[in-house]
């Protein structure tokens, strides 16, 4: 007979476990799902950063409803291979492009765009998908030497968009969906020191062991601004222009600040309220394709609906900004 002890230390985290996945499963009910279902032959989509996590899950959709994709990534290697694992689960899906692209690189944006207006005649929607974010201690800076959040999640994708106008005219109508974050509620946007200098510095000093990383949520919050300056701009031209937030996802985005261990110790929070790559991408997608929100734009999105963000945004903040990224993007220079 197996002594009481035993049986209660054995049932003690098989309970736990159960709760916990009870805990999952009803949370996950209010993370939407993508349910449009049209098929996409015929048009194409720009993802930038497709090659993992909630891009390579968004491309896995719109393949699979025979969109052309192009994979627009900065390693071409990684890029090739998961359209081969894509392409090995869906031989008949859609088409799908390999194309090199570094955004911390001004001029790697406009020689890919050359090769797109050579390639294709119209976009019918650009997801602005790639994103960094790297502990501030490492003091990066893309190749015009901007900080790499702000070079490239907010004026690499500022540069691209901009660069590709034309043919997101061409397919009107089309849309743009730009990939930001709930953390651009953290953000702030400091015109005196865009590039962070004072953080970076400060990061340098103590080693920048702290998980909530400035740049990162500075640069969501220019995405936010940037899409619904551009949302303003292009009113009534029938480009919709929509943001979105996947939510907290397992993806390697967070490699430098979340460590093995801390998986460990935070795994009932993590099992309970981090969403897979696949289930963040649903709003990407329904973003993206959904017919039910043409016409409908400069929202921002998430779980498949509109979200009311806590920031108390500033028009002139926004105009500002703008101006500020064109003058930069034509300087080709950092503060």
């Amino acid at each position: 007979m197996v002594p009481s002890t035993v049986v209660y230390v054995a049932a003690v985290p098989i309970s736990v476990i159960v709760a916990l996945g009870l805990l999952r499963k009803w949370r996950s009910r209010k993370w939407a799902s993508c349910v449009s279902n049209t098929c996409l032959r015929g048009k194409t989509f720009l993802i930038t950063g497709a090659n993992s996590g909630i891009g390579y899950e968004t491309a896995k959709a719109l393949v699979r409803r025979k969109g052309r994709v192009i994979f627009a990534c900065r390693d071409i290697g990684k890029a090739k291979e998961a359209i081969a694992l894509i392409r090995k689960e869906q031989p008949l899906g859609g088409e799908m492009i390999p194309m090199q692209l570094d955004l911390s690189s001004f001029e790697s944006i406009e020689n890919f765009v050359e090769v797109v207006k050579a390639g294709f005649h119209k976009i019918d929607v650009l997801i602005n998908n790639a994103g960094v974010v790297v502990p501030l201690n490492q003091d990066l800076k893309t190749k015009e030497g901007f900080e790499i959040h702000f070079g490239v999640n907010h004026l690499g994708h500022f540069y691209l968009t901009n660069l590709l106008m034309d043919l997101l005219k061409r397919a009107t109508p089309s849309r743009i969906v730009v990939v930001s974050s709930t953390l651009h509620e953290r953000g702030n946007i400091n015109f005196d020191d865009l590039n962070i200098r004072k953080e970076v510095e400060l990061a340098k000093k103590t080693g920048g062991g702290s998980r909530h990383n400035p740049g990162y949520s500075n640069s969501k919050l220019m995405n936010a601004y940037f899409a619904r300056a551009l949302a303003c701009n292009l009113r009534n031209t029938g480009i919709d222009v929509n943001l979105v937030c996947p939510g907290f996802c397992a993806t390697n985005l967070f490699r430098y600040s979340i460590k093995w261990y801390h998986y460990i110790f935070m795994a009932p929070i993590l099992i309970a309220f981090m969403k897979t790559a696949k289930q963040g991408s649903e709003t990407v997608v329904f973003c993206a394709t959904d017919h039910s929100i043409e016409g409908k734009t400069g929202k921002f999105y998430r779980d498949c609906a509109i979200y009311n963000s806590k920031y108390n945004f500033d028009k002139d903040v926004e105009t500002k900004l703008w101006n500020v990224s064109e003058e930069l993007v034509k300087a080709r220079k950092p503060l």
